[in-house]
């Protein structure tokens, strides 16, 4: 099920470079679970007398924006400006996220604070560069009404305000998206002509009705539609998608595959359907954390400057490929990516 979309010639190449290049006069709205990432960075030389574990001699610790704000990372690495809305708790954790905001230079008024949440730290053992154990500090349970006034409204005047190119829903079932907010924001977007691009979790799967790109990955495709076959051919995942599709009435799929690539699935207006999928490129995996963030950073991006799905799926297909090279979450680095992109060998 190959695509035949290919890089081919330099005039491929300068099309998607130029379309990179563009994203710095766009402006994203990201609305979502922000996390703080945690690391402990150390060395193992040996084996624990008490338990048969490692033991990390701690070298570095470090916090970065996770979650939603990694997201905005990748917005901001990209060139473009990012508008993160969310809510975070009134604690320590919170305030470490506010200070790294602002150090990146971010606008935070999008931020609730809550008093009956905890700020969700995901906290990461890191040995000679390789993740041992993951320990996450959350609230699960959904924001209250208040708080989903209060997000709705900066959300609101944040677009009613200010040019804003595409939204993003970062969903990490921790409770800050709610059914309602999916389909009052979607409403106002709609009203603003602004796409709207998803990146799920289960619980809120199929609230997100009539949305510009879905994108999910093989396990919340089965899960989302509580399927008991693991999409293993192309004539199954056809099937799934196009279920899905018609459940959303979204205009576009794009379902990320993790070693075997990207599928994209569009339904045209005159009926027709644009399917394709790109396989993923062999590289060195050090870390597969974050490469969903950049996956629809890159998707969210290409639709707004006007590529077509099967670009869109490309290059998302590309940038979520070169993070997994690196150690923790990571925004992608445009140069790398044009770098990458020029690489290519045309076909």
């Amino acid at each position: 099920m190959n695509s035949k979309f290919v890089v081919s010639g330099k005039s491929t190449q300068k099309e998607l470079v130029g379309l990179i290049n563009g994203f710095k006069n766009l402006t994203a709205l990201i609305i979502g679970d922000v996390m703080l990432d945690s690391y402990l960075w150390g060395r193992v030389d040996r084996i624990s007398p008490e338990a048969p574990v490692p033991v990390v001699n701690l070298k570095k610790r470090e916090n970065r924006l996770g979650g939603a704000a990694n997201v905005a990372l990748n917005i901001q690495s990209l060139g473009a400006t990012p508008l993160i809305c969310s809510v975070i708790g009134v604690d320590e954790k919170g305030a470490q996220m506010l200070k790294l905001f602002q150090e990146h230079d971010m606008s935070v008024e999008g931020l609730v604070k809550s008093s009956n949440r905890t700020t969700t730290v995901k906290f990461r053992i890191m040995g000679n560069n390789t993740q041992l154990l993951r320990v996450d500090e959350e609230s699960e349970h959904n924001i209250d009404p208040t708080e989903a006034k209060e997000l709705f409204e900066r959300i609101s005047n944040i677009i009613k305000d200010r040019k804003v190119d595409v939204v993003i829903f970062e969903d990490y079932d921790k409770g800050v998206i709610t059914q309602q907010l999916i389909s009052e924001v979607v409403a106002l977007a709609t009203e603003h002509k602004i796409p709207t691009v998803v990146d799920p979790k289960r619980k809120n799967f199929l609230h997100y009705k009539g949305v510009s790109i879905f994108k999910p990955n093989l396990k919340e495709l089965r899960e989302g539609l509580k399927l008991d076959n693991d999409l293993v051919s192309p004539e199954k995942l056809d099937r799934a998608v196009s279920i899905l599709q018609q459940k959303l009435e979204a205009e576009m799929i794009l379902a990320t595959m993790s070693d075997k690539g990207i599928y994209f699935y569009q339904k045209c207006k005159n009926g027709n359907v644009q399917k394709g999928q790109y396989p993923a490129q062999l590289r060195k995996i050090s870390d597969v954390s974050g490469a969903g963030d950049t996956v629809v950073s890159i998707a969210a991006l290409s639709l707004a400057a006007g590529a077509t799905l099967p670009q869109i799926a490309w290059l998302a297909n590309l940038a979520g490929g070169l993070v997994c090279e690196q150690a923790g979450v990571v925004p992608i680095n445009k140069e790398l990516l044009i770098s990458e992109v020029n690489s290519q060998k045309p076909q």
